[in-house]
């Protein structure tokens, strides 16, 4: 059992470790003035693992590149819905 434990322990850190960078866009309809991306980019760069944002104030997105094996999706949804711009990915 203690064997089982430590395979699927180490399987779960091997995971992790060769997560990679992902590139995702997201749409963040509600901002609505020039002075809007400064915050949403503000939001999404001080999630763990983010390492380049890119806000397009007209298309009203924001790409992010991120470490998937360090943040999600979900959590640059929720960074972006506290800073007062909820989003969802956008349709490719």
């Amino acid at each position: 059992m203690k064997r089982l434990a430590a395979l699927l322990a180490l399987a779960a850190f091997s995971a992790a470790a060769w997560a990679g960078p992902k590139t995702v866009t997201l749409s963040v309809p509600g901002m609505t003035c020039p002075a809007c991306p400064i915050t949403v980019r503000t939001a999404l760069s001080r999630v763990p693992g983010v390492s380049k944002v890119e806000v397009d104030y007209p298309k009203r997105t924001a790409t992010v590149v991120y470490d998937e094996g360090k943040t999600t999706i979900a959590a640059l949804e929720k960074a972006t819905e506290d800073a007062g711009y909820p989003s969802s990915v956008k349709a490719q």
